[in-house]
């Protein structure tokens, strides 16, 4: 996605898939011929909004995102609104890229963002069909290449050699490569992002985020929540985390295949019952993993703002924001620790929360920072403070 490549307005493109189906499109944003293709797993969101959210994302790392709805970039783009420094999402593909965007927020296009960030985006074809497709044959690796008269059959080929999903481990790419903190609260129409001294936090509770793709909205909410906020790279070690004497820690959201992710599981596991953890998306399938659990990949996964959840205990439903490709095996989690499932999805029963009673330590696997979507689950980061100060 990065890189000095050639700006270009449209141009003629194509989209293969693994299994050989072909989509023709215009391209916009970066040129990028059969020599240098877009490689990355096709996906659908079904959100209404929030493109430039899902799009600097760093779980999207690796995927190349179909948007469900037919019109994008109709509010434009602003950098107060990006979940992380660049865009990662592969490629962008969606029926119609907007022209003339139209809010006060707005500071430049979303053609403008592609371009500024060496990105691609294909439209003017038919996301429906797409979709539907996806929805059928499930989620897989695509090649997106731009120019006149491309070979069908080698861009299929190029798709195919990518493999899939599974096996692809993407965090070492997205997480920091030093500890940092964290200071910016979230967003209000009075004061935009405010940002507090470490003089106003320094008598906080201290949390340390494992930072495995983290959205910026999941550390502002923490900072709501109360906490003093410190941001260690993935990898970093039990031991060096417990140096920093955290209140707690919190497992983030990122890309790729959990499986993959062996020793960090193994350092989670250690922090296991030293201290308070909460886990979000990709943190969720860490956990579930650290006390014998096992993840699959779904069919096409979910990605989107509407999923209905329920909790297990109260009944509540919340809908939800999501946006993951695997998901921890209900059957394989261990009851050593007194872990109970405490969210199902109402769509196909699959796993959306854990509790570790024994070990203080809950994980969720949808996004309760939302960014974009429903606010339902924001309750979340309170209920992680307050774990950690009772």
């Amino acid at each position: 996605m990065q890189g000095q490549l050639e700006k270009i307005e449209k141009r003629e493109a194509l989209l293969a898939l693994r299994d050989g189906r072909v989509f023709k499109a215009l391209a916009s944003g970066a040129a990028r011929d059969i020599k240098n293709p877009i490689l990355g797993e096709v996906v659908f969101n079904t959100s209404l909004y929030g493109y430039q959210e899902v799009l600097s994302d760093p779980s999207y790392a690796g995927q190349i995102v179909t948007f469900t709805y037919p019109h994008i970039g109709n509010v434009g783009c602003n950098s107060e609104d990006m979940e992380s420094e660049h865009l990662h999402a592969q490629a962008l593909i969606c029926r119609n890229i907007s022209k003339s965007p139209s809010n006060y927020r707005s500071q430049k296009s979303l053609t403008d963002l592609l371009h500024s960030c060496a990105s691609l985006a294909i439209e003017e074809l038919d996301t429906r069909a797409l979709v539907k497709h996806l929805r059928d044959y499930g989620a897989q690796m695509g090649a997106i290449a731009c120019g006149e008269n491309i070979n069908r059959d080698d861009l299929i080929d190029i798709a195919k050699q990518a493999g899939s999903m599974e096996g692809k481990e993407y965090v070492s790419s997205v997480t920091c490569k030093t500890p940092y903190h964290w200071c910016e609260k979230s967003w209000s129409i009075k004061d935009g992002h405010k940002e507090l001294s470490q003089s106003d936090l320094w008598s906080r509770p201290h949390c340390v985020a494992l930072d495995c793709g983290v959205k910026n909205n999941i550390l502002r909410l923490l900072i709501d929540a109360g906490f003093r906020l410190t941001v260690v790279p993935a990898f970093t070690s039990a031991a060096e985390i417990m140096k920093l004497k955290p209140d707690g820690v919190f497992l983030s959201n990122g890309p790729g295949d959990p499986a993959t992710l062996v020793s960090i599981v193994a350092q989670v596991k250690e922090l296991l019952g030293k201290v308070a953890i909460f886990g979000i998306c990709l943190g969720h399938q860490i956990l579930g993993q650290a006390i014998g659990g096992k993840t699959y990949k779904l069919p096409f996964g979910h990605r989107g703002g509407n999923h209905p959840v329920i909790n297990t205990e109260s009944g509540k439903v919340e809908i939800t924001v999501q946006n993951h490709g695997f998901a921890v095996d209900s059957n394989s989690i261990s009851s050593s620790s007194n872990s109970v499932v405490s969210h199902i999805n109402l769509n196909d029963q699959t796993v959306e929360g854990l509790i570790l009673n024994d070990l203080k330590a809950f994980s969720l696997q949808y996004h309760p920072e939302a960014s974009p979507g429903p606010h339902d689950a924001i309750y979340n980061f309170k209920r992680f403070f307050e774990m950690v100060v009772c």
